[in-house]
């Protein structure tokens, strides 16, 4: 008769996954972290546009380069909040700058990792601690609601607790605002509170705890047509520059705004209209 604990343990190793096989970063550059099962997924071919045609953003082009640059280098290197306008390439810019630190022979990966998903950070940076490689950690359009906890696994990230971020990872994540939170949520706790700085402190020094903040702002009307001029010449559209001009502010009219968003959506649309393929 079998042995009531070797029963036990045998049905404890039907009903428990096996544990994760070390991840290959040999394979890809990118990867997208994703959790039921925690795997490191490769992504063959990164969404991206070129860095040159990204227009009237050259502060924050090149402070981000830099710091990117830094850090494949094996430099002190900061965490990084890309925060504004929407629309206006921030995400944009953190893949063109990894495609250009590459084309500059420096070897560095890049994981992305969804706003629901941080509360499984901890095991992420595990994965990547003792990784042969260098890692910029994306976390895109990130932000928190009023009961929203998430951002305290965050801090997993820019302090690192106990053990410190691991030296071969940096964050960069974008915003659409400043402080990661509604406005009226950090008022509401500086008005209700007994001591107001101290109940706000843990949400607003949020976002103090990235070293490099680089505000994006809607752009001008000219930035706005040079953003299409530039896409109209790197897919080799010819068209009169009146006609261009003319349509391109009737398409931002109709939108009601002006970004490199809708510059992309309007050659989108222009580009099918003369038969050129993207």
């Amino acid at each position: 008769m079998t042995d009531p604990l070797e029963r036990i343990a045998a049905a404890l190793e039907r009903i428990s996954p096996p544990p994760a096989p070390a991840p290959d970063f040999s394979g890809a550059s990118a990867f997208v972290w994703q959790t039921n099962p925690d795997h490191l997924q490769p992504v063959p071919g990164v969404a991206r546009v070129d860095l040159s045609l990204l227009i009237g953003i050259n502060r924050a082009r090149d402070t981000l380069l830099d710091n990117t640059r830094h850090f494949a280098q094996g430099l002190p290197a900061n965490n990084a909040l890309l925060w504004g306008a929407r629309g206006m390439g921030k995400s944009s810019l953190v893949k063109a700058i990894h495609a250009q630190i590459l084309s500059e022979g420096l070897p560095l990966k890049i994981v992305e990792l969804s706003r629901e998903d941080l509360p499984t950070v901890h095991r992420l940076l595990a994965h990547l601690r003792d990784a042969p490689a260098r890692f910029i950690l994306f976390c895109d359009d990130l932000s928190f609601s009023h009961d929203d906890q998430h951002y305290k696994s965050l801090k997993a990230v820019l302090d690192g607790g106990i053990e410190g971020r691991p030296d071969n990872v940096i964050l960069y994540a974008t915003s659409n605002r400043r402080h990661l939170m509604p406005r009226d949520m950090i008022e509401n706790e500086r008005q209700t509170a007994i001591s107001p700085s101290e109940a706000t402190e843990e949400k607003v020094s949020l976002s103090d705890r990235f070293g490099l903040w680089l505000g994006f702002h809607p752009c001008t009307q000219d930035e706005y047509l040079d953003m299409i001029r530039g896409y109209c010449a790197a897919h080799g559209l010819r068209i009169a520059e009146d006609q261009l001009r003319a349509e391109a502010i009737e398409w931002q009219a109709t939108r009601g705004s002006r970004s490199g968003r809708v510059a992309w959506q309007f050659f989108c649309d222009l580009a099918a209209r003369h038969g050129v393929r993207l």
